[in-house]
């Protein structure tokens, strides 16, 4: 990968006296090092992998470093993204006895050191390490690795995903989309046919904004088993435990609360019809104070031994309440990879 403002000299034009990209017809180079950091410290620092399940207490402190080259390219609208970065954090935990009395305080390291843009598809390699290497340090060391390591990727894909659609030049893109156009470029004139399409697209943000930033998520998946089955493996918080390997608590009561993914995903039961339906309240803890969403998850048995599961997952932000606007993405990702498919994989239905 080319080095941050070593592109090739035949594909970057030098400056206009003015300043000037006319129509972004040049490479725009932003370096991205510096929003890279302010990204991984808002997403991981402080953040808690387990508060107290098998008396054990862990979290990540802060981001020690953030390393390497990371930037985007733009060009007429195309958004390539380059990145070679060193991620290095502080991590401690604490275990305790049954009455709640410390028995061994730890601090401890892990490492990212190589994410980059040519293995954007896939997790990176993640090294972590304690200080205190005895039974109870390695027992916290393992619940780091168990617990931590899936929160850490989704704060990784959320970077890969916020890069790709420009980073720090994301607002800029979204500007030029937006920005009004005049015949004569002051005021005034007939407007031209791309800007008629730009005034399309205003409209389109006004209405989103009138629906307040919030997006609906629908699946439909065929599973190889009994409604019933399925239904209890979805509210029975051990089954959870088992597909997920998180910890959950899970009502099975209307009115109910529960908590899954180490308490990343908490909420309410609203509906609950055995074998049938399930309609709960879902809140993410990364998403802004006040807004909750809606799952409702009906169950339909055609044919014995073969279940059709709906999802409909309503009132999902668009953005988390760090400003990064994957939050769908990811939800739905979330619903496919780590609940759906891993339910296949664990207890072996098919489709």
């Amino acid at each position: 990968m080319a080095k941050y403002g070593e592109g090739d000299k035949r594909w970057i034009v030098e400056d206009r006296a003015d300043g000037a990209n006319v129509h972004n017809w040049h490479w725009a180079e932003t370096d991205c090092l510096p929003w890279s950091r302010n990204f991984f410290n808002k997403s991981l620092s402080n953040l808690t992998i387990l508060d107290g399940e098998g008396n054990l207490y862990i979290k990540i402190k802060k981001v020690d470093k953030v390393e390497g080259e990371a930037y985007v390219n733009v060009r007429k609208g195309k958004i390539i993204p380059g990145y070679e970065i060193n991620v290095v954090l502080s991590w401690e935990g604490e275990a305790k006895d049954a009455e709640g009395k410390s028995l061994l305080m730890v601090e401890g390291t892990v490492e990212m050191p190589y994410i980059a843009d040519e293995n954007a598809d896939e997790d990176p390699e993640l090294r972590v390490t304690v200080k205190d290497e005895g039974p109870i340090g390695k027992r916290l060391k393992e619940a780091m690795v168990a617990k931590g390591k899936p929160l850490i990727f989704l704060k990784v894909r959320e970077f890969v995903t916020a890069m790709a659609k420009g980073g720090p030049a994301k607002d800029d893109l979204e500007a030029k989309k937006v920005a009004p156009k005049n015949g004569n470029g002051q005021g005034g004139g007939t407007p031209s046919n791309s800007e008629v399409v730009v005034e399309k697209e205003v409209k389109k943000e006004v209405k989103k904004e009138g629906k307040k930033g919030v997006k609906t998520i629908t699946m439909t998946e065929k599973f190889s088993c009994r409604a019933k089955d399925l239904y209890e493996i979805l509210m029975d918080e051990n089954r959870w435990k088992g597909f997920t390997q998180s910890n959950a608590r899970i009502s099975k009561d209307v009115g109910g609360q529960f908590m899954i993914f180490d308490g990343s995903v908490t909420g309410t039961n609203l509906e609950l019809q055995d074998g049938k339906l399930i309609v709960q309240k879902w809140r993410f803890g990364s998403w802004p104070d006040g807004i909750d969403s809606t799952v409702r998850l009906t169950f339909d048995e055609p044919e014995s031994g073969v279940t059709i599961v709906k999802l409909t997952h309503t009132d999902v932000p668009e953005e988390d309440r760090y400003g990064n606007a994957t939050v769908v993405e990811n939800t739905e990702r979330g619903w496919r990879d780590l609940i759906f498919h891993k339910i296949r994989a664990v207890f072996g239905f098919g489709l």
